[in-house]
């Protein structure tokens, strides 16, 4: 039996990551669970699972929800709340391993916390490799703790180089859908609504990571975090347009070969190959895992448009200087929250973001403490240039 605490737990990854656990009860049990405001969601989840602490986002949804469950009859579980809260919950003596599925660097601490106390950690939030990936790695390293990435496209690349050794790789390729509007034309690109570009063609998601998904700052991010994971330089990570979502990303090798990973679009197969790895579990009982072959009959594919996406053109630039990794990601979270509630045009999140990273000086920060400040400041900075406009 494998204990489980669920950063992110009423999320998309957070609720597949369960479902996961309903499909194999004898193999995974949630122990602990971070939950954010969705206390409809959470409560579900608590009595369902009955685990020993759950955390939520602030003091009065934490009294909140501990009356939800006195009345439901529920006792047993902690209530905690905050960031010290989902710390609590990524360390929890009794949790094998931490599925970190928060959005943004908001679960960036509990991360790192988790990995200084030994945990195995599956990581679904980007950012926090974004963000702080040299102090990540290096941690994991001290620690001896596996960072197994959730993420489809590094997932698929994490079980493409178990093919081959580190020295024999070319380079690797991170598949994209292109989002919504990679046949739209440029000139229509000024008049984008919100409820346009939450319209992701293949996967369900939150809404920061539909709208960045729909200016491809999600595959940028999603390079940056390659480049760490698997520690290579930024010109070894290219990015192709691949609209079905079949193939998940791909290795080739210095030798010509080329490796793929192919399944169905549903988070539940990575989720469970990080939850099983190094090891992998018949997924029988979770339906809907089989792969149909006739999905290979037609497959696309085509070099991204860094006119049309500028927003990747500026995360390869950003991608070598840890400081414009963090203002890059931290200008994007702010920059995203001003378009859907229609304070910028959709072309206003790249402009935004360019002059943000203008704005930083490049920097290898030390610490986390470090880093949660460049993040401050970078949000500061955003902040300044969306008030300006």
């Amino acid at each position: 039996m494998k204990n489980i605490a669920v950063l992110g737990s009423t999320g998309s990854i957070g609720t597949s990551t369960l479902s996961l656990c309903d499909s194999f009860p004898d193999r995974f049990r949630p122990v602990a669970l971070a939950a954010g405001q969705n206390l409809e969601v959470a409560l579900a989840q608590t009595l369902r699972w009955g685990p020993e602490l759950v955390s939520v986002a602030t003091e009065e949804l934490a009294a909140a929800f501990s009356t939800r469950l006195r009345e439901a009859g529920h006792t047993g579980t902690e209530v905690v709340f905050g960031t010290a809260g989902t710390v609590r919950a990524a360390t929890l003596p009794a949790v094998d391993f931490v599925v970190s599925a928060i959005v943004g660097v908001a679960g960036l601490e509990a991360t790192y916390a988790a990995v200084l106390a030994g945990k195995t950690v599956g990581l679904a939030n980007k950012e926090c490799l974004v963000a702080a990936g040299d102090l990540l790695i290096a941690a994991a390293r001290q620690h001896q703790v596996a960072l197994l990435p959730i993420d489809s496209e590094h997932n698929a690349i994490h079980q493409c180089l178990r093919g081959g050794r580190a020295e024999e790789v070319r380079q690797i390729w991170l598949t994209a859908s292109g989002g919504p509007f990679r046949n739209t034309p440029l000139a229509d690109f000024a008049s984008i609504t919100p409820a346009q570009a939450l319209k992701h063609p293949t996967w369900v998601m939150g809404q920061r990571i539909t709208i960045d998904s729909a200016t491809m700052l999600n595959k940028g991010l999603e390079v940056i975090e390659a480049c760490r994971l698997f520690s290579l330089a930024p010109s070894k990570v290219r990015v192709t347009i691949h609209p079905q979502s079949t193939i998940h990303s791909l290795v080739e090798f210095i030798d010509g070969s080329i490796l793929a990973q192919i399944s169905v679009t549903d988070m539940r197969l990575p989720i469970l190959y990080a939850l099983c790895w190094p090891d992998r579990l018949d997924a029988t009982p979770a339906p809907g895992l089989a792969f149909d072959l006739a999905a290979l009959s037609h497959l696309d594919f085509a070099p991204p448009d860094l006119d049309r996406f500028p927003c990747l053109r500026l995360a390869y630039e950003a991608a070598s200087t840890p400081s414009h990794c963090i203002a890059l990601n931290a200008a994007d979270e702010v920059a995203v929250e001003a378009f859907l509630k229609g304070r910028i045009p959709f072309l206003g999140i790249p402009r935004t973001i360019e002059q943000v990273l203008c704005l930083t000086p490049a920097a290898s920060p030390a610490s986390m403490t470090e880093v949660l400040a460049a993040d401050r400041e970078a949000r500061e900075f955003a902040a300044e240039t969306i008030a300006r406009t």
